[in-house]
């Protein structure tokens, strides 16, 4: 993959690590999409920053027959107002916000008092992901009743912290030991059960299957990595058993009724870049772009320390799957479907019963994947969604593949 050394000053989620010298997708792109101007006898294709140029795509659609809809609403201008702006006819209501309580006796949120026992228990901070699984499949409105899943990517210290909590004007100095455990508990993800009241949906709170995953939450490693000795720390020598999930992008429901959370840019969470030098895992920390620094986790928790616990950072970049039926169940990151920052593990349940599920790699000039079960999926039988032997059988089971746009579809990408 083609690319040029960042200026010291630029984001590290803007740059690509990505040295292998493969052609960029959008000149995969520019090159078909000039190829069939050509085709149609059109010439004089304009690019702008190496992707086609907004006229190209309304010359190779201007002419298309425009697909009906069933949206009759007007549409809304463009532009930035402090009202929540909605179509004409419609409403926004609040479902549920950062700080509210979702486990029983969780504390009413208090922005100037907050805690990492109480923010363990209340909604978590800047969603992403969200899923739905309906509860009651058999009645007549499935849709008006059931859980929403929700991933929290990352925690806004300037935004989620007052001033009167901050030490100092800059973030990195502001930012205590006691602001760091909140801002663990703020990621993750939420599990909470709603209903349709009304015409109103409205979260219910107490509820058996209200949960939070955190920073900190208990996990299990599964498939071709678990127990390797690069996935060994001082607190698991097995390689088992892992502390929370992080940087929860996009995310996917399987047909088995799990969740599939993606962890994205969890190289910002690792501290001592000194300590890359001469690391046994220098190679693969630069490949992911450890450690960022872009939080200051690892000055407070020596796991987040690339020169104490050296192999913390393999244990991150995983797709998790969690049970929001079983609210004690422990959740599973499958190393099946590889290692990277992961933007989402949307599925299809394909023609021949196997789950296909995709994924891509949210670094700049990387890749995107699929990982296809081994053994087909059979709906309408119960002791799958209930079984945890069964969901594992699907998703940690099963072939890689990389999509290549030059030339072949997908390229195998097999487990070493």
């Amino acid at each position: 993959m083609n690319s040029k050394t960042p200026a010291d000053n630029s984001d590290p989620d803007d740059n690509s690590s990505n040295s292998s010298g493969n052609p960029r997708f959008r000149d995969i792109l520019a090159a078909r999409l000039d190829r069939r101007m050509l085709l149609a006898g059109v010439a004089g294709i304009a690019l702008v920053g190496g992707i086609a140029a907004p006229g190209l795509f309304r010359r190779l659609f201007e002419d298309s027959e425009v697909s009906s809809t069933s949206f009759d609403f007007e549409e809304l201008a463009t532009g930035f107002t402090r009202t929540h702006n909605v179509a004409m006819g419609y409403r926004a209501d609040i479902l549920v916000r950062w700080g509210d309580q979702i486990l029983d006796h969780a504390p009413t949120f208090d922005p100037l008092n907050q805690s990492a026992v109480a923010q363990a228990m209340q909604f978590g901070y800047n969603n992403d992901f969200t899923g739905y699984i309906a509860l009651d499949k058999t009645g007549s409105s499935p849709t008006s009743h059931g859980l929403l899943v929700v991933n929290h990517e990352y925690a806004s210290a300037k935004l989620m912290f007052p001033k009167s909590l901050l030490k100092a004007a800059q973030a990195d100095d502001a930012i205590t030991e006691a602001l760091v455990n909140i801002e663990m508990m703020a990621h993750g993800g939420s599990i909470v059960e709603i209903e349709n009241v009304k015409g109103k949906w409205q979260m219910r709170s107490p509820s058996k299957f209200n949960r939070r995953i955190t920073a900190e939450t208990d996990m299990a490693i599964s498939g071709p990595c678990a127990g390797h000795p690069r996935m060994t720390t001082s607190y698991d020598p097995a390689g088992v058993h892992v502390r929370g999930m992080l940087n929860n992008c996009a995310g996917g429901m399987t047909p088995w009724g799990t969740w599939l959370s993606a962890e994205e840019n969890i190289n910002m969470y690792f501290w001592n870049r000194p300590a890359l030098e001469g690391h046994v895992e220098k190679r693969n920390y630069e490949r992911m772009g450890i450690p960022a620094e872009r939080q200051v986790w690892g000055k407070f928790h020596s796991r987040f320390d690339i020169g104490s616990e050296s192999n913390e950072g393999n244990r991150f970049g995983w797709i998790v799957e969690i049970d929001p039926l079983d609210p004690e169940s422990t959740p599973i990151k499958r190393t099946a479907l590889g290692r990277f920052k992961h933007e989402g593990a949307e599925n299809i349940l394909n023609r021949d019963g196997r789950v296909v599920i995709y994924m891509g790699d949210d670094q700049k000039y990387d890749y995107v994947y699929k990982f296809v079960t081994r053994n087909a999926f059979m709906p309408g039988r119960k002791h799958i969604i209930e079984t945890f032997s069964m969901r594992e059988h699907f998703t940690s089971q099963g072939s890689a593949t990389m999509a290549h746009w030059n030339g072949f579809p997908w390229c195998s990408a097999q487990h070493p």
